[in-house]
């Protein structure tokens, strides 16, 4: 095969990627290679006077807390929806190039967003998706569910809870259709800025972002433990009494004490939620449990936590940290699902 034949085939073939434009991280997912392309931070440094970008993705947030002040830290996405838009089409139009080049074929996009977005913030996304033959929207949760492995065309209810960094999605499914959902903007980086005010309040230690998300990973717990699992670290942070940088110890306990509140408040709006459920839709999300995905789930004893609450058996997805993405992936296969979906054709 030539390469003019080789190009001629590859301008024809037809390219779907799904997009998770999510506050922490931003993932494409390419239908035809059927992986995961590109999984990177959301966020980018730009110098102030010339608007240059500096870094982008897991370079820019290395750089985060440690920039002069000739230097912008952006973050183009709050709570799960665009918050800037021209650093949002800047830096997908930079990952999209990553990984394409400038190969000429328009893509069809599967666009995941929270459940509740508004109209204006839906109209940022569809113009954020630059160079794409057709854009669909669909909704976290349901991209969730089809994510981890589940078929939502049967008669049979299926709920999801998706924690992702800015928002919170809960979904009841059935026959491809919400039958009833619930978006709260608290999520994975709310609990680490409840950390950040906590060490402030309890040490009086000012400490960054990236310490607080570490915290959160390494010891942080949805419930309270006790012995070996009640993990202690050092932290360093600015004394803010002196001004000299201190240590202090922390531990899982304290943590949780922490992001009480937030958590509460996920717990009570999954409450919300299954109040609306159809009776006989009830009896099947008792049979098949609640899906716990995103990259918010992973809080240790989270699943637990719920579990206590609402009596319900929670199974965490095996790709919780993907499984949105690749659901936005496997909705182009659903024909009748996309009917369902928000789209414009440019």
């Amino acid at each position: 095969m030539s390469k003019f034949t080789r190009f001629i085939n590859f301008f024809r073939t037809k390219k779907n990627i799904a997009i998770d434009l999510g506050t922490s991280n931003i993932l494409i997912y390419d239908k035809q290679k059927k992986k995961i392309v590109l999984n990177e931070p959301s966020v980018l440094v730009k110098d102030k006077k010339t608007g240059e970008i500096v870094a982008i993705g897991h370079k820019a947030k290395e750089m985060l807390g440690k920039t002069s002040d000739n230097l912008a830290v952006i973050r183009p996405l709050s709570e799960g929806v665009i918050s800037d838009i021209d650093a949002t089409r800047e830096m997908l139009n930079i990952f999209v190039k990553q990984i394409y080049g400038g190969s000429p074929f328009r893509p069809e996009i599967m666009i995941c967003v929270p459940a509740e977005v508004t109209s204006i913030e839906r109209r940022a996304i569809f113009d954020a998706a630059i160079g794409a033959k057709k854009i669909y929207l669909i909704e976290e949760g349901r991209a969730a569910v089809l994510g981890s492995g589940i078929n939502i065309s049967l008669p049979e209810g299926n709920t999801v809870i998706d924690i992702g960094g800015g928002s919170t999605d809960i979904a009841i499914l059935s026959l491809d259709e919400i039958i009833a959902s619930k978006s709260v903007r608290i999520a994975s980086n709310n609990f680490d800025d409840d950390i950040v005010k906590y060490v402030k309040k309890k040490f009086n230690l000012l400490i960054g972002d990236k310490t607080a998300e570490n915290l959160k990973k390494e010891i942080g717990t949805a419930m309270p433990v006790s012995g070996e699992e009640n993990l202690t670290v050092a932290i360093k942070g600015r004394d803010l009494s002196t001004g000299i940088p201190k240590t202090v110890e922390i531990n899982s306990n304290q943590v949780r004490e922490a992001i009480e509140d937030s958590i509460n408040e996920i717990i009570i709006a999954l409450k919300e939620v299954l109040e609306k459920c159809p009776p006989e839709l009830s009896a099947d999300i008792l049979n098949n449990g609640i899906v716990l995905t995103g990259g918010g789930s992973l809080l240790r004893n989270f699943d637990k936590l719920i579990e206590e609450r609402v009596q319900i058996t929670i199974n965490r997805a095996t790709n919780s940290l993907e499984s949105v993405v690749v659901g936005g992936g496997l909705a182009f296969d659903n024909k009748k699902l996309l009917r369902t979906l928000e789209m414009r054709e440019i």
